[in-house]
């Protein structure tokens, strides 16, 4: 059995990874064993950078599903697989870059490029066209 991944899946994996990377995040160095009882009370008492981890954790896994239908749908379709890999990877970019801006509290620049990021995943669907 040959098992290959695309570049587009790796970055559907590395997508999948980021709400755990805001999570911790927002936990490190303030988030112990007590908090571990009831989590989501700890998180609702957060503020600043934290709260804005958080919620940059949740967000990652509300655009997660789209993402990752695109990248099926785009296979499946039969894309031309270096136009799904650019576009994946430019998706994860974006991520990354609204992540940043989230915890920098650039609001603005976080929804420009967050709305950048939901065109790039219509981009994938669209790629095999």
């Amino acid at each position: 059995m040959n098992f290959h991944l695309t570049v587009a899946y790796w970055c559907v994996l590395v997508a999948a990874a980021l709400p755990y990377v805001c999570a911790y995040i927002a936990k490190v160095g303030a988030f112990g064993p007590r908090d571990n009882v009831t989590p989501r009370d700890w998180a609702t008492r957060q503020s600043g950078w934290r709260a804005r981890a958080n919620a940059a954790q949740a967000n990652s896994f509300e655009g997660l599903p789209f993402f990752i239908g695109a990248v099926v749908i785009a296979h499946q379709l039969g894309a031309q697989q270096g136009r799904i890999d650019g576009l994946a990877m430019a998706y994860v970019v974006l991520r990354l870059v609204f992540i940043a801006l989230y915890l920098r509290g650039a609001n603005a620049a976080r929804s420009a490029v967050w709305a950048l990021a939901f065109v790039v995943n219509i981009a994938i669907v669209f790629a095999g066209r």
